[in-house]
């Protein structure tokens, strides 16, 4: 199974939807053979329906396996597909107080019932947000994609969703490399001292041993290169196992240290 995970704020769909459907046309790999996922942008919370079937347009298929509601905010609609960031004459997130996450999730129900998605996700709730969600879904979300690594563990959050069934997806399981230092001045679990020693240990890379921990935590997690051998590096992750005293040696040096901050972009903090 080929698992390939799009945004229509990445605009990338429309050059994936080519490469796809020369794939299926030369016969090199079955559309059910591969999963394919991408998410509603805020500003399209009240065109559920629209934006679904422009990134099926642009992808040129059918129905998606999986549709995730990006961020648990509502923005104002400036078309659909166009993933803009409005922001208000105060140069804070213009946020569209008349569509709820209720709404937006009814719709992305309905999707399910057209079947145009096989499954639909939530991205970036938190404990309370998934909790409302739950309270009020007819379907319950399957994923709830989150920003989680050494340095931003979140184990309340990652715990709750697997208890009640929802599979927990981190984003930016290496804590976002060199992009989120440069664009947030954050700092990397992978030159902790305690990642660096298992590395030399477990005769791994810093970033195996990341995406391990995260595996042994029951979260799916998604690493992005665009490099070759980083590629071929993150997969390799599947032939050791990191004992229990280094998972408690990792779960020591969680930071509370969230690395994806769109308050720089947006100038408001979704998270406060």
């Amino acid at each position: 199974m080929i698992k390939m995970i799009l945004k229509a704020d990445y605009k990338n769909e429309a050059e994936v939807g080519e490469a796809l459907s020369e794939a299926f046309h030369q016969g090199l790999v079955k559309r059910e053979d591969v999963f394919i996922t991408t998410k509603l942008w805020n500003s399209d919370h009240g065109h559920v329906r629209e934006a679904c079937k422009d990134s099926l347009k642009k992808l040129q298929l059918e129905y998606l396996d999986l549709y995730l509601v990006h961020f648990p905010v509502a923005i104002r609609h400036t078309g659909v597909g166009t993933t803009a960031s409005v922001l208000d004459k105060d140069g804070m997130l213009d946020i569209d107080v008349t569509i709820s996450l209720e709404t937006t999730w009814h719709a992305m129900e309905d999707l399910v019932s057209e079947g145009l998605v096989r499954s639909i996700g939530i991205s970036n709730y938190d404990i309370f947000l998934t909790r409302d969600c739950l309270a009020y879904s007819k379907i319950k979300p399957a994923v709830n994609q989150i920003e989680t690594h050494p340095y931003f563990q979140r184990d309340s959050l990652v715990k709750f969703c697997q208890k009640h069934g929802v599979a927990v997806t981190a984003h930016t399981p290496l804590g976002g490399g060199l992009a989120n230092i440069e664009w947030f001045g954050s700092s990397s679990a992978l030159d902790d001292p305690v990642i660096q020693d298992l590395a030399q240990k477990y005769k791994k890379t810093p970033a195996q041993i990341a995406l391990r921990w995260g595996i042994q935590r029951n979260t799916i997690v998604i690493p992005k290169s665009s490099k070759l051998q980083r590629l071929e590096e993150n997969a390799g992750i599947f032939d050791f196992q990191l004992s229990k005293e280094d998972m408690l040696c990792i779960k020591a040096i969680d930071r509370k240290l969230r690395t994806n901050q769109p308050e720089k972009f947006w100038g408001i903090d979704l998270y406060a």
